[in-house]
């Protein structure tokens, strides 16, 4: 019966969790809107620059966030006037009433001057569909809506000034060039999603 059981749950998980998206997948579920800090109702599509669009599974609470959310600031500084869209998406559901809220939302991102969208995601829809499970996670598209990187921003989240690999700067600038992405995918560390059943 254990063994059973076993078997079942895992199952369940692979319906819950979907595998994440393999590099060249088209941009999925890209006109679904989701509430924005701002107010009001944006999708990807919407979000997305003329030269692609950077992707960040986020929250507000997670320590490996808050390590890194001064980064998602100054590559948006960076890379929207060169037409990336950027967008941040928070997908833990089972703290929407609580520190997930979207009145925490604005507070957090008023607090450490968001300058990109920052949307809730009911049912987590898209991290389910994306596969990401972790915040951050990062996806870069192209302008063809095409995944060519995706994983983690660089190679130190607790300190800035030891970064040796700038993993999706670099992405972002081969992109825009038309050159190679390598790596194209790293491991994306950070809080697990909080998924509802």
């Amino acid at each position: 019966m254990k063994q059973y059981s076993k078997i079942m749950l895992l199952i369940t998980m692979s319906f819950l969790w979907a595998k994440e998206l393999e590099l060249g997948s088209t941009l999925p579920l890209s006109e679904i809107k989701m509430a924005d800090i701002s107010g009001k109702d944006v999708s990807l599509k919407d979000a997305k620059g003329e030269n692609g669009l950077l992707v960040i599974f986020s929250c507000n609470m997670c320590p490996w966030v808050i390590a890194w959310e001064d980064r998602y600031v100054s590559l948006t500084n960076e890379f929207k006037p060169q037409g990336v869209g950027i967008i941040a998406i928070n997908s833990n559901e089972k703290q929407f009433d609580s520190v997930d809220s979207m009145e925490e939302m604005q507070k957090h991102a008023k607090e450490l001057g968001y300058n990109f969208y920052y949307t809730m995601d009911q049912g987590s829809k898209l991290a389910r569909e994306f596969g990401a499970t972790r915040t951050p996670h990062i996806y870069l598209f192209d302008q063809n809506d095409k995944l060519v990187y995706r994983g983690a921003i660089d190679d130190n989240a607790r300190k800035p000034d030891k970064v040796e690999q700038t993993y999706l700067a670099d992405a972002i600038d081969n992109m825009l060039a038309g050159a190679k992405i390598n790596p194209a995918a790293t491991k994306a560390l950070g809080c697990g999603i909080k998924f509802a059943k």
